[in-house]
């Protein structure tokens, strides 16, 4: 009698789940609406060296998708901050946090319309050690990190745009 009710629970949920309007976001493969508009878009260069980690991560991510005709451009501005929140009784910092927010526009390259402006952002926390080369080593492997997942963070957000337009353009 159990297991009867478990598989009608099971059953239940699964039809509720398909009826729910969840869609995949790149259905259609490379072909599809999202993986086309991704796939028209160009980075601009962004200043200083979070700026080059930034612009490669996002091309990384979007190299996946084929580039055919660049409708859009997207501009990117960072703001890369380090700073000391774990002090010691000698004044001596212990632990740092990196943050790095990105404001970024997407541009139509048709009449140079923002069409989509937001911002993105992650910190990480890195510990202060008494090897000045290892401090600097962390910092470095910390805005490598945050770049990539920024980069997702915009990429993600770009993909929604897309769906956005792609469904408004069907309805």
């Amino acid at each position: 009698m159990k297991y009867k009710r478990k598989s009608a629970m099971v059953v239940a949920a699964s039809l509720l789940l398909s009826s729910c309007g969840l869609q995949p976001l790149y259905s259609g493969g490379s072909n599809g609406a999202v993986a086309t508009a991704l796939g028209n878009v160009t980075v601009e260069p962004i200043e200083g060296k979070a700026g080059w980690l930034m612009r490669n991560a996002l091309n990384d991510q979007l190299s996946t998708f084929d580039r055919s005709e660049s409708r859009y451009r997207l501009v990117v501005e960072l703001d890369d901050k380090i700073a000391g929140f774990g002090v010691r009784s000698n004044d001596r910092i212990t632990r740092e946090r990196r943050t790095l927010r990105a404001r970024y526009q997407l541009v139509r390259v048709a009449d140079s319309k923002v069409v989509l402006d937001a911002t993105a952002g992650s910190d990480a926390g890195i510990d202060v050690v008494s090897s000045e080369y290892a401090t600097v080593a962390a910092e470095e492997t910390a805005l490598e990190n945050l770049s990539t997942r920024v980069a997702d963070q915009i990429v993600k957000r770009l993909s929604l745009f897309a769906r956005e337009q792609t469904n408004s353009a069907a309805n």
